[in-house]
């Protein structure tokens, strides 16, 4: 195999872990999405908040949504020295605690994979930016 094919099969396998990652915990299995990442990896949630697992965003969406899952468009892998970032593109969908559906709720993700394991996590989304909507808050 040559350098070329081996670094595009090793870029598509670590998407392929962010992606099974992901499937994990819109479960939500937080143990399960916890196998695709290294002991002390930090995930840094939505308004600055960190986690070092996947219980502490389960937690916490399960204080903003009744449910939410991913719609994942796409993975934009991006190799680097030693480590791949993968970006998870795409939208939320769900409900919101008082029951109200909503969908197209942008969100993107960034994850760094070393040695087939996720060592660190940025999420960042408009759910904030709608719940100030529903407030009637135009900012």
């Amino acid at each position: 195999m040559s350098v070329a094919a081996r670094a595009e099969a090793a870029q598509s396998s670590d998407a392929a872990i962010v992606e099974a990652y992901l499937t994990a915990s819109m479960i939500p299995d937080p143990d399960a999405a916890a196998a695709y990442m290294a002991p002390g990896t930090v995930i840094t949630f939505t308004g600055g908040r960190t986690f070092d697992h996947p219980r502490g965003p389960t937690a916490f969406n399960a204080k903003r949504y009744r449910w939410v899952k991913k719609k994942m468009d796409r993975f934009d892998v991006c190799p680097g020295d030693g480590e791949t970032v993968v970006y998870s593109v795409g939208t939320l969908y769900g409900e919101w605690k008082d029951g109200t559906p909503f969908e197209g709720n942008r969100y993107v993700d960034r994850f760094v994979v070393r040695d087939g394991k996720i060592i660190k996590m940025d999420v960042w989304n408009d759910s904030a930016e709608r719940i100030l909507v529903q407030r009637g808050i135009d900012a």
